[in-house]
C-alpha cells in the first residue's frame, strides 16, 4: 500500500464572516479616503493602498462543504490540505485548488476484448471510487494536462476541471484493468468445473478487478470502493454460433438427465415385478419390455401403444 502524503493545513484560518465585515469596513474607509481629496495631503495615496490591500485580502475568503477540501500551495510549495467546513479566511497569497472526497460512480461503455481462449466478448463494468490522497492526486499525476484535454473547445478559456481530470484518469485505468482481467479468464468452460470463468464466478472476478484497480490508482491518490461486471456477452460476430453451442450443450444435458431417469424407472419396474412375483419374464421378454419403456420415457412425442392380441412369438 502506498503511503499517504496528504498533510493537514496548519496555517491561520479565521472566521469568514468576521473577515468579510472587516473587509467591507476597509473598503468603505478606502473609498472615503480617496474621495476626501485635499491638495497636499496623503489621504488619496493611503486610500488607494488600503483599497489595493482590501482587494488582495478578499482572495482569502473560501467556502467548503462536507467532503470538500482545498490544496494549499504557497508559491509552489505544498502547505497542506485545508478541510475546515464552512466560511473561512486564509492567507490570500495561498493558491487554493479544490478537491472532492465524495464517492462517485463510473459506468463506461462495454468494450470488446478477447477472453482466455481467444473468443471476442463484450464486457462492461460499473465502479465506485473516491479521492483518498489529495497530494498524490494533484502532484503525482499531470492533472492539469488531463483537465485541459478533457475540456471541449468552447471551454478552452475556462479553468481546468480537476474533477473531470480525475475521472478521465480513472476511466483510462479502469479500461486497461478490465481488459487485463477479462483476458485471464474464459467466458464459459462447461468441460472444466473447477476453472474460474467470467460467466459463473462473478464474485471472484469482481474481487480481482478491485485489487487490480486499487494497485493502479494508488499512485494517483484514489481508491476503488466497489467494482463489478454489469454486462457480459459474446461479440456479435460469434454470438449466433455460441448460442447454438449453448443450446446443444443444454439439449445434451437434458437428454442425459432423461436417460438417467428412464433407466432408473425401468430398473425399478423390473425389480418390483420380480419382488412381488407379478409375472415371470424370461430374458427376451425383459429386453422387449426395457426397449418399449425406454422408447416411451425418452421420446419427445406422446406414445401411441399398439396392443398385441396374439402370442409374442
Amino acid at each position: 500500500m502506498v503511503a499517504n502524503k496528504e498533510t493537514p493545513y496548519k496555517g491561520f484560518a479565521g472566521n469568514g464572516f468576521v473577515a468579510l465585515v472587516l473587509l467591507l469596513v476597509s473598503f468603505v474607509a478606502s473609498v472615503l479616503l480617496i474621495l476626501n481629496y485635499a491638495e497636499g495631503t496623503a489621504f488619496p495615496i493611503c486610500g488607494s493602498l488600503l483599497l489595493l490591500l482590501t482587494c488582495i485580502c478578499c482572495g482569502g475568503l473560501t467556502r467548503l462543504e462536507p467532503n470538500e477540501a482545498k490544496v494549499m500551495v504557497f508559491f509552489g510549495k505544498y502547505r497542506g490540505t485545508f478541510k475546515k467546513e464552512g466560511f473561512s479566511w486564509v492567507n490570500p497569497l495561498m493558491s487554493k485548488k479544490g478537491v472532492n472526497y465524495r464517492a462517485r460512480n463510473l459506468n463506461p461503455e462495454p468494450i470488446k476484448v478477447n477472453d482466455k481462449v481467444g473468443n471476442p466478448v463484450m464486457i462492461g463494468m460499473v465502479l465506485v471510487w473516491q479521492l483518498e490522497d489529495s497530494y498524490r492526486a494533484m502532484f503525482e499525476i499531470d492533472s492539469q494536462a488531463l483537465a485541459r484535454s478533457s475540456a471541449s473547445k468552447k471551454e478552452e478559456l475556462a479553468l481546468p476541471d480537476i474533477s473531470g481530470a480525475f475521472e478521465k484518469f480513472v476511466r483510462i485505468q479502469s479500461d486497461a484493468a478490465l481488459r487485463q482481467v477479462a483476458g485471464c479468464y474464459a467466458y464459459d468452460n462447461p468441460s472444466s468445473g473447477n476453472e474460474l470463468t467470467l460467466r459463473s464466478n462473478a464474485d471472484e472476478i469482481n474481487d480481482s478487478l478491485v485489487k487490480l484497480l486499487n494497485d493502479r490508482l494508488s499512485m494517483a491518490g484514489m481508491k476503488v470502493l466497489e467494482a463489478r461486471i454489469n454486462y457480459l456477452a459474446y461479440a456479435p460476430e460469434i454470438a449466433a454460433i455460441m448460442l447454438r453451442r449453448q443450446q446443444a450443450d443444454a439439449i445434451i444435458a437434458a437428454r442425459e438427465k432423461i436417460v438417467e431417469g428412464a433407466v432408473s424407472m425401468v430398473k425399478m419396474a423390473l425389480d418390483r415385478l420380480k419382488t412381488e412375483e407379478v409375472v415371470e419374464l424370461d430374458e427376451e421378454r425383459k429386453a422387449a419390455m426395457v426397449g418399449n419403456l425406454l422408447v416411451v420415457l425418452c421420446g419427445d412425442e406422446p406414445a401411441s401403444p399398439v396392443i398385441n392380441s396374439g402370442s409374442l412369438y
